[in-house]
This record gives structure tokens, C-alpha cells and sequence, in this order.
């Protein structure tokens, strides 16, 4: 993953939120490390311990009436100790034309000025954002991502196994495609795994014996989705009889992507086989799991019961006999 600059922020928000630059330009790729955004009023105010100079500085309403009520010798006084912490960039919020004092030093250091109509509150939450997508882990995966009932199915193989083509019959059954072939996974900070496809092959399917076609084209808007957050891997395999299936379902494996655990189905393969319809339940089955109902475990405690229910029987019967 490439480095976010400040110059690549101005470039992302350019139609949500468009910044004007007061100073040189200089500056531009300096490289933003934390979504998260200050208000150095305290700093401003000769508090410098714990300020976090890696941090976007946003001097609001409440900055600027501060620096304002300075005379030119304090105020450039104050604004100095925001310089030499060396700030990735400056934001004058609320439509305030920057301070000269401030336009002044960072000129000298190369530290950019940004200023905006939009108000601190705002600039924090939607810069904040997107830094914070930016900067998130991310991995790309050979795979298709499907949502089937609302549950994001990834599945995975060998190449040739039939991965497209259960995406495929699965947007055919009324499920929606996000993704083939390349899954380009992103971990979001509150751990969640969002699974999207690549700019150049969006929507495009590859189906052996046939070539390239666009679901969108094919199915319409209802047959794809732009992103959804995976829940399920499903990974397809060559059936082999040496290999030990999972049969009851008691035992729930996981898989791990960039340090988040999802469960992970193993489904084998045999000619003949419906793995659409499989993998509808597979999505329908951890619903109920969401849900607290479990058939594995509630018909394990059933046998487990009956069986001393049958155990109890006996031990009186014995007695008696005694």
C-alpha cells in the first residue's frame, strides 16, 4: 500500500469536499500517517505537553478568535509552536481566510495550508474517513464474492474449480455478485472484512468455454452489489476419499484474513452436485447461527439426554433386581 500524502487527500475529497490551498504548494506529499485530526487550541496557548504533531491541525471559530484577540508579535508567536512541530498540513475551517502570520511561516518550512467553507465538525468526521480507508489493511484474493441472503460468501479453490461459475448460478437464483476472480479484501478499524472488485474488472466474469461477460450488462443493476462485508468462506476442493469432511457440523473451523477469524466451510465436490443450492444453505444456516439456533448442537444435546435419560432407566432397574 502506497503512502497517503496530503496531496492525495485533496485529490479524493475534490467533490465532497473541496479545499483551497492559501500557501506556496509546498508540502503536498506530506505523507499523513492517523485519521485522526486536532485542534491545537491548547498548543496555541503554550500547552505543548502531549500534542500529537502527526496529526491534520484544524484551527476553527474557536482558534481563530484566539489568535485574533493576539497582537502580531503573540500571534506569530503562538502559531511558531505549530510550525516547529512539524504538522503534516494546516485546515482553516468555516470560510476564514488563514492568518498572514501563519501563511508567512509555513511558506518558510514548507507545511501547506488548506482552507475550506465546511465547518471543523464536519472537516474532522469526513477527513477523518477517508484517511482512515485509506490507511486500512488491505489484501487482494483469487476468489468470488457473493451475497446470498444478505451474507457475504466467499469461495475459494483451485483455479478451474468452478468458483465463477457458482457465482454465477447463484446470481441466476436472484443473488448478487460483488466480485470475481480478484476479491480485494479490506479490514475496516472495527475488525470487519469488506470484500470489493477491482476498478478495471468490476462486474466482468470469466466463464471457461464461453469468455468474458458483464453481469450488470447481462442481468441488471438488481445482480451486483459495489462491496459487502464477508462472513462466510467457502472453499471448494476436489473430492478425495482420503480426506475427513466434516459431517455433523459441531465443530466450527475458522479461516483468518488480515487477523480477523471467519468460519470457513470446506465443500467437496463430486460430479452431479448442487452447490448452489448448498450454498444457499450455508448462508441460511448462519442466520440461524446469528440467530442462537444451532440444529448440530441442539440434536447433540438431544442424543446426549436421551442417552442418559436411558442411563437413568437402567441404574433403576438394577437396583430393583438388587
Amino acid at each position: 500500500m502506497s503512502s497517503l500524502t496530503v496531496r492525495q487527500i485533496l485529490k479524493d475529497l475534490a467533490d465532497d469536499m473541496p479545499f483551497g490551498i492559501a500557501t506556496s504548494g509546498d508540502g503536498l506529499d506530506s505523507v499523513i500517517g492517523t485519521g485522526e485530526l486536532s485542534k491545537p487550541g491548547l498548543l496555541l496557548a503554550g500547552f505543548e505537553q502531549g500534542f500529537a504533531a502527526e496529526r491534520i491541525q484544524i484551527l476553527g471559530e474557536a482558534e481563530l478568535a484566539f489568535l485574533g484577540a493576539l497582537d502580531a508579535d503573540g500571534r506569530k508567536q503562538a502559531l511558531k509552536r505549530l510550525i516547529v512541530a512539524c504538522v503534516p498540513c494546516v485546515v482553516v475551517t468555516d470560510g476564514h481566510e488563514p492568518p498572514a502570520e501563519l501563511i508567512e511561516l509555513c511558506n518558510d518550512v514548507g507545511i501547506p495550508v488548506l482552507k475550506t467553507e465546511f465547518g471543523s465538525n464536519q472537516v474532522v468526521r469526513q477527513v477523518g474517513a477517508a484517511i482512515d480507508k485509506w490507511l486500512c489493511p488491505r489484501t487482494s484474493i483469487h476468489g468470488t464474492l457473493v451475497d446470498v441472503y444478505g451474507m457475504g460468501l466467499l469461495f475459494t479453490g483451485a483455479s478451474g474449480i468452478g468458483k465463477s461459475e457458482c457465482g454465477l448460478d447463484l446470481v441466476e437464483h436472484g443473488h448478487r455478485l460483488v466480485a470475481d476472480d480478484v476479491v480485494t479484501v479490506t479490514r475496516t478499524p472495527q475488525d470487519y472484512l469488506i470484500g470489493s472488485g477491482s476498478d478495471l474488472l468490476r462486474y466482468n466474469m470469466e466463464i471457461r468455454g464461453i469468455g468474458i461477460i458483464d453481469l450488470r450488462a447481462v442481468y441488471g443493476i438488481r445482480a451486483i452489489r459495489r462491496q459487502k462485508r464477508i462472513e462466510i468462506e467457502v472453499r471448494l476442493v476436489h473430492w478425495s476419499d482420503l480426506d475427513d469432511y466434516e459431517r455433523l457440523g459441531l465443530d466450527e473451523k475458522t479461516t483468518e484474513i488480515l487477523g480477523v477469524e471467519i468460519p470457513i466451510v470446506t465443500l467437496p465436490l463430486v460430479p452431479g452436485k448442487n452447490v448452489t443450492v448448498i450454498a444457499e444453505v450455508i448462508a441460511l444456516n448462519q442466520l440461524l447461527k446469528l440467530e442462537g439456533i444451532h440444529p448440530a448442537r441442539e440434536l447433540d444435546k438431544r442424543l446426549k439426554d436421551l442417552a442418559a435419560d436411558k442411563a437413568r432407566v437402567r441404574k433403576i432397574l438394577r437396583s430393583d433386581m438388587e
